[in-house]
């Protein structure tokens, strides 16, 4: 064998993949795969058709869509559902009391030691808007348009830490490496706008969540529906403009003479991702213009900076409200929100519920009512489905962190109740589902888990989250998991 031939059988060798070997496999181990998983990998649900050129293109449901985009505001760290939505009276009584033995029976807590003592809520609530919904007063803003609003009190977990909790929220599992729910969202509806991400990320507070970047992958999924994370100040995302001394004729060149050997690669190995790598890099070259405007929220008139809050260059909650409004506008499927520092755990002023708890506050509530109040009067709000929650709840006990006394109030991680609200989108405005315990301490009346909270979403999007499938490993995964088959379609809540 010469040089030559020893180099190409080589180079050969080199990109013979695996699917490589099951594509040509007519019989033997290719055969033997094909017939065992046939019937469970490409069954009647099966993946969707997507053009790996074009990964982004719109694309139906199972049936018509309620909403057509989402906004989906995490706080990071778990907001207390005590101190803003779920007024519980009976706790008020029995603050500063030492907690009954029953309530931490069989309780596994983070930080809780021996006996801590009920804490009240922290500040007072009222009843609001024609759906007499209770409010606290950190939330002035938010009264003002609480008639739109639909609030789940009944949500609850199995994770008690910050990252497996925020990951099953957002992924339908507490293990990192599947698809989060934007990523499930953009791979069944593409994006309306070829020029922008289908999912776009936002972050404040100074971090990215616990489980980080996770939370907004695309796990077993093309890489391309993954969530790309753009910033509210200088380029939105980095290193998006064009180095010193490159015109962007240069960069056309650059990317034409990139594609084709992509274009070449993907012939010889056959693998869609290299297409899908060559639509990213053609999005990249269009958003340099297109996320450019998308971006600049100077561009608004001052009525509508003073109703949001926002403070243009910075980094904020408001900012990134506004932003997302901006983004909804242009087509973007799913924008999603993280604010981390929610943790009240007490262990400071700024971890206080009686102290840095109402920064927080006053950092989201003018914003977050500013958002839904823009939709609306844009005509936007019917179709465009709003999500404001954490990964848990707070505990109806005050932290003793070592079984000490702490000298601000906190409280710990509850994964028994929490509240979600929403608006817009198809979901009931100016009512409430479920309720908690008269302690707010456990869901007790129509509970809902994330997967059912997932299915709902779906649902809203116009997909049986049952039959919205991707195969992996002979199994027909999806986002409500297939080891959690009772999740439902929170049916109450649809307008």
């Amino acid at each position: 064998m010469n040089e030559s031939s020893s180099f190409a059988t080589t180079s050969l060798l080199h990109h013979h993949t695996r699917r490589h070997f099951l594509r040509d496999c007519g019989s033997g181990l290719g055969a033997l795969w094909l017939a065992a998983t046939a019937g469970r990998a490409w069954g009647a649900s099966g993946p969707l058709h997507k053009d790996p050129a074009s990964p982004l293109l719109p694309s139906p449901g199972h049936f018509p869509a309620r909403a057509k985009r989402v906004i989906y505001l995490h706080m990071a760290g778990a907001p207390s559902q005590l101190e803003l939505f779920d007024y519980k009276p009976v706790l008020q009584k029995l603050d500063g009391q030492e907690c009954p033995a029953s309530l931490l029976a069989g309780k596994q807590f983070a930080f809780i030691q021996g006996v801590p003592k009920m804490l009240g809520p922290q500040y007072p609530f009222q009843q609001y808007g024609q759906s007499g919904q209770w409010l606290s007063d950190r939330l002035p803003h938010l009264s003002g348009v609480v008639d739109e609003l639909c609030f789940i009190k009944s949500m609850h977990t199995d994770q008690f830490n910050h990252g497996p909790a925020q990951l099953l929220m957002h992924t339908g599992s507490q293990s990192p490496g599947l698809p989060s729910i934007g990523a499930w969202s953009t791979y069944g509806l593409g994006s309306e706008n070829q020029n922008l991400p289908g999912f776009i990320v936002l972050t404040s507070g100074g971090n990215n969540p616990d489980a980080g970047k996770s939370v907004w992958g695309s796990g077993f999924l093309p890489s391309v529906y993954q969530g790309v994370q753009c910033r509210s100040h200088g380029d939105p995302v980095l290193f998006i403009s064009n180095p010193e001394g490159i015109s962007r004729s240069q960069r056309r060149f650059t990317l034409d003479a990139l594609a084709e050997l992509n274009a070449r690669t993907a012939a010889e190995v056959g693998d869609p991702e290299t297409l899908t790598r060559i639509a990213q890099y053609e999005m990249a070259f269009r958003m340099q213009s297109s996320a450019t405007d998308a971006f600049d929220i100077q561009q608004e008139p001052e009525h509508i900076h003073k109703l949001y809050g926002t403070s243009p260059g910075a980094e904020s909650f408001a900012n990134n409200c506004l932003l997302a409004r901006r983004l909804a506008e242009r087509g973007v499927r799913f924008i999603q929100l993280f604010d981390w520092g929610w943790d009240s755990h007490g262990t400071n002023k700024d971890t206080a519920i009686n102290a840095g708890f109402k920064d927080k506050c006053l950092g989201v509530d003018q914003a977050l009512a500013a958002l839904i109040s823009d939709l609306k009067q844009r005509g936007m709000l019917d179709d465009t489905l709003v999500v404001w929650g954490g990964e848990f709840g707070r505990t109806p006990m005050q932290e003793n962190r070592g079984g000490k006394k702490m000298d601000w109030a906190g409280r710990d991680h509850n994964p028994g109740a929490f509240t979600v609200c929403m608006a817009g989108g198809g979901v009931k405005a100016g009512f409430t589902h479920g309720a908690t315990d008269e302690l707010g301490y456990e869901a007790a009346v129509d509970k809902v888990s994330p997967q059912d909270f997932h299915a709902t979403l779906l649902h809203l999007l116009g997909f049986d989250h049952m039959r919205f499938t991707y195969p992996v490993s002979g199994i027909n995964q999806r986002l409500t998991n297939v080891t959690k088959p009772a999740s439902r379609v929170v049916k109450d809540i649809l307008a």
